[in-house]
């Protein structure tokens, strides 16, 4: 493998200082924190023929994002040439590819590198790393796939016997000619209620295979005036106002969601009466009611959903599904209904985002093992027995109410602190203690006692055990006061 191997490499028993796993969000803001702090040997291994994460890969008709442009971009390159209010998929996309030429990056990355394996040698404190492209050695290595880089397709019965099209909404088919099909979607998540309104005018017949309900709430995008875009560009207190302001809408809902539970009266008012307004058919709109509290589950923002599905050629199916056959599915309400296209919006894996990755630490220490049952971290960064490693986004840091970008600094400052403190100290590994671990998230699952979160309903925050290893229980800024600083004595440090 042709990775970046600076002078430093003949004197260190490693070839790189940081590998960097993953190109998307958190892969980049790494890579752009390292060259600021003036550590230039890494690289970021990104298994696709172009980087960008969740924005490169999910193309489908009518993707967008569900928080503010404006707030859904990095603090230190902001953008103030935003089209609209909320962004886009092309946008978000293009703005990853500024990012990487505004600072740099491309020397660093790895394109069409899979990642097959890492071990740690401990005697050394270094990663053994295996790709397709071939083998390296790094000092530290930072996992920032991602969540949502794994789709989720159900194992349904006969699926196997199906002879017509069939996708999920992460691989879009963008040649296949909806005109005249009769389409099936299974789910109802954030993707399918985006693109079902894109391509139900053109489909002869749609049936969506629901099997809850979301809550969702209109979205109020509009496109950026002219006006906007001159102010936000020239004057740059005006942005960061903007942005603070928008943060601190978002970050309010934290409180409906865990403080004061009676606010949440308020969301579900406003989200029947959206419903109300759209669909005027009483047994379609039962169906589309959710029986679970707003926030239980992820609130969506669409403004089309309810409008399409109320299409004399749209019939949404809550009883679930008895059989897939080659050309047809039959529901558990005993109808064969006849199928051309199968589309799965049925989102993604988050509880194995690493599928069949091998990465051993301490005495042969499965990472995959481990993470049976629902992986815990040390400030969703850290995980005992795996030393030199970190995580971006790792085991609760997601959110329910704000942008990712704000925990993704947060935690790669974090990251960024510890790779510091190995470099100066000249350490040869730290490692979390598994107590310091064990009490963490013992703190951590208590918060959510009380919260919508722990409200009664299955979601893809919950491990199959009903565990929520996905979401922050508090505050961002909560979150980035915790990562302030590296806690070196809370490691196991070897010199």
């Amino acid at each position: 493998m042709n990775a970046t191997i600076n002078a430093e490499s003949h004197t260190k028993p490693y070839d790189v200082e940081v590998a960097i796993f993953g190109s998307g969000f958190g892969g980049l803001c790494m890579g752009i924190k390292l060259k600021k702090a003036g550590i230039d040997n890494f690289v970021i291994l990104e298994k696709d023929e172009m980087f960008g994460g969740t924005w490169r890969v999910n193309h489908y008709p009518g993707a967008a994002c569900d928080v503010p442009s404006h707030l859904y971009s990095f603090s230190f390159a902001q953008n103030a040439k935003w089209t609209r209010k909320f962004p886009p998929q092309q946008e978000l996309w293009a703005y990853t590819q500024q990012v990487v030429k505004d600072f740099k990056l491309e020397p660093h990355i790895r394109l069409n590198t899979t990642l097959i394996s890492a071990d740690f040698v401990e005697h050394l404190g270094i990663w053994r790393i295996v790709t397709s492209q071939g083998s390296f050695t790094a000092k530290t290595v930072v996992a920032a796939t991602g969540t949502l880089s794994r789709p989720s397709i159900p194992k349904l019965p006969g699926m196997e016997n199906f002879t017509g099209k069939m996708f999920h909404s992460a691989h879009w088919e963008h040649d296949y000619d909806f005109i005249g099909k009769r389409v099936a979607v299974i789910g109802t998540g954030a993707s399918a209620i985006q693109f079902i309104p894109e391509i139900a005018p053109k489909v002869a017949n749609l049936d969506l295979y629901q099997r809850t309900p979301p809550w969702i709430m209109p979205r109020p995008d509009r496109k950026i005036t002219a006006l906007e875009h001159w102010l936000l560009h020239n004057v740059k207190p005006l942005q960061w106002l903007y942005r603070g302001l928008t943060y601190l809408k978002y970050e309010m809902r934290l409180v409906a969601f865990t403080k004061l539970p009676i606010l949440n009266r308020f969301i579900r008012w406003s989200a029947e009466r959206n419903i109300k307004q759209h669909i005027k058919d009483p047994v379609l709109r039962a169906k589309l009611t959710p029986d679970f509290t707003p926030g239980c589950k992820r609130i969506l923002l669409m403004n089309t959903y309810y409008p399409t599905l109320a299409r004399p050629n749209v019939h949404t199916v809550s009883d679930g599904i008895a059989e897939v056959r080659a050309n047809s599915i039959v529901g558990k309400d005993g109808v064969e209904r006849p199928v051309d296209a199968i589309i799965f919006g049925t989102g993604f894996d988050v509880q194995h985002a690493l599928g069949t990755v091998e990465i051993n630490g301490l005495n042969g220490k499965n990472l995959r093992e481990v993470a049976e049952g629902g992986l815990e971290a040390y400030k969703g960064c850290t995980v005992a027995g795996f030393p030199n490693f970190f995580m971006v986004t790792g085991p609760n840091t997601g959110l329910g109410h704000n942008s990712m970008i704000y925990m993704i600094e947060s935690g790669v400052n974090y990251i960024l602190k510890g790779i510091q403190q190995i470099r100066t100290q000249n350490l040869c590994s730290v490692d979390i203690k598994p107590d310091v671990q064990r009490q963490y998230n013992v703190d951590v699952q208590s918060r959510f006692a009380g919260t919508v979160w722990a409200s009664g309903c299955k979601s893809w925050y919950l491990t199959s055990s009903g565990k929520n290893n996905t979401l922050w229980p508090g505050f961002t800024w909560e979150y980035r006061h915790l990562t302030k600083a590296f806690d070196l004595a809370n490691y196991s440090v070897v010199s």
